[in-house]
């Protein structure tokens, strides 16, 4: 079942934006097949036993030279030839010789990992962002949820709900239920209430009067909808985890957003209450009823990140046990147990306010317990990313990336080696990402 899938492999485009205009170039003039996904982060998967995968920073990838429109201004489009320099090969990625092609990422595609020869799909109804993650859940009713971050800073936090319903004896069927739905924004209530907010257009204003053609048009601009409808801006929503055992409560890992408070920027509110937020929160809501599909849920914060031994209110921390900060995966295991990884960047670490945080890690929390536990640190200069446990829970995947990162007063990019050297540890060769297979001595279950 082994396959490869590039930047160059073909891929349908399903639901509201398949054959909009804004979705055809040249190569493409219907808007039906878009070649490739790149920039991937994290990853869902869904109960008919197909894989999403998440398309996240493709903007660092696209340059124009000309003037931005407000939708490519909006999306972080580069004018810069400083970074991968894709451009310079290969036309798709020069924003002046196609326009449409960054419309063409930014969104969630689903692979069938049991056929080899499918054709990936990217759901266009799922809304165009710079997607965090997917976590799929099955409703009361059996419509599918889906839950999704948008890793930036002071973006928001989406749900699409499917038309169809899940049927687990007709998986052919089931391959359909993320082309059609309802997308939703998050609006979280100082009261500590909140409300899932439909982007549909002509609904809530989201018509041409705010420049949204058609509901694939407003897909195509997810955020600017989102903007449009009063959403709440968020310290950078990461990966989204269900809780398996309590119908309707999810928990989201915001990292970071050193930004929060600044002058021209989002003020601090009760879902994100701390300026200048270095190490982030994990944020909690129970669904109204216990029901994914509802439109109303309470909310509270989990907690936040940072040290206990400080009185500095950016960087201290609410937790018992072990410290971490930016919390960044997230996932819980099949006894309701949270893994949360994290993702300090280098340069936060080795900053003189900020020292003592260590290398990123892995802990783990029964949720309401405030209680936390490390269960492994990584390498230095390293993100700690990828939790998949397998059904039995004793085998544990996950990644280390980017190792040896360099980063001021750490060392020189061109010697990454005086950071770290792993996976090849004494041999000190150049650190590599790697994928770490864990398990117990006696074969029990991890966490135990």
């Amino acid at each position: 079942f082994a396959r490869r899938i590039t930047v160059n492999t073909p891929m349908k485009i399903t639901g509201p934006a398949l054959h909009n205009p804004l979705m055809q170039t040249v190569d493409d003039p219907k808007g039906e097949i878009i070649l490739g996904t790149m920039q991937n982060c994290a990853n869902g998967f869904t109960p008919w036993g197909t894989y999403l995968t998440c398309e996240e920073n493709w903007s660092d990838i696209f340059v124009k030279k000309a003037e931005m429109n407000p939708l490519e201004k909006r999306y972080g489009i580069s004018g810069s030839d400083d970074s991968y320099r894709w451009n310079e090969v290969d036309k798709r990625f020069s924003v002046d010789a196609t326009p449409n092609e960054p419309n063409r990422f930014g969104w969630v595609v689903e692979i069938d990992p049991y056929d080899p020869h499918s054709v990936p799909r990217k759901h266009t109804a799922l809304g165009r962002i710079k997607h965090e993650g997917a976590a799929v859940t099955i409703a009361p009713d059996n419509r599918v949820v889906v839950y999704m971050g948008d890793d930036q800073k002071f973006e928001y936090i989406y749900k699409f709900v499917s038309e169809g319903k899940f049927n687990p004896q007709d998986r052919k069927a089931n391959m359909h239920l993320l082309e059609k739905g309802t997308l939703y924004v998050a609006k979280f209530n100082d009261d500590g209430k909140g409300e899932w907010l439909p982007l549909v257009f002509g609904q809530n204003g989201l018509d041409a009067s705010k420049g949204f053609e058609n509901q694939g048009d407003l897909l195509i601009k997810t955020r600017l909808a989102a903007d449009a409808v009063g959403a709440t801006k968020m310290d950078r929503p990461e990966w989204i985890a269900v809780d398996p055992y309590h119908a309707g409560s999810v928990y989201c890992t915001l990292t970071n957003n050193s930004d929060r408070g600044k002058e021209g920027k989002a003020p601090v509110d009760a879902a994100n209450p701390r300026a200048k937020n270095v190490y982030g929160h994990i944020i909690h809501w129970l669904e109204h009823n216990g029901d994914p599909t509802a439109l109303q849920f309470a909310w509270d914060i989990l907690v936040m990140g940072g040290r206990t031994d400080t009185d500095k209110p950016e960087t201290k921390g609410s937790m018992k046990g072990a410290e971490f900060g930016s919390a960044d995966g997230l996932s819980f295991d099949h006894r309701g147990v949270l893994w949360i990884q994290t993702d300090v960047s280098s340069s936060t670490i080795n900053i003189k306010d900020y020292k003592g945080m260590g290398n990123n890690q892995m802990v783990a929390t029964i949720p309401g317990t405030n209680e936390f536990r490390r269960f492994l640190t990584g390498p230095r200069g390293c993100e700690i990313t990828g939790i998949a446990f397998t059904p039995d829970n004793r085998t544990l995947f996950i990644n280390i990336q980017h190792p040896g990162e360099p980063s001021e007063g750490l060392s020189d990019p061109q010697h990454p080696t005086a950071v770290s050297s792993w996976p090849d540890g004494d041999k000190a060769g150049r650190p590599r990402s790697s994928t770490v297979v864990i398990v117990k001595a006696d074969g029990g279950i991890i966490g135990t």
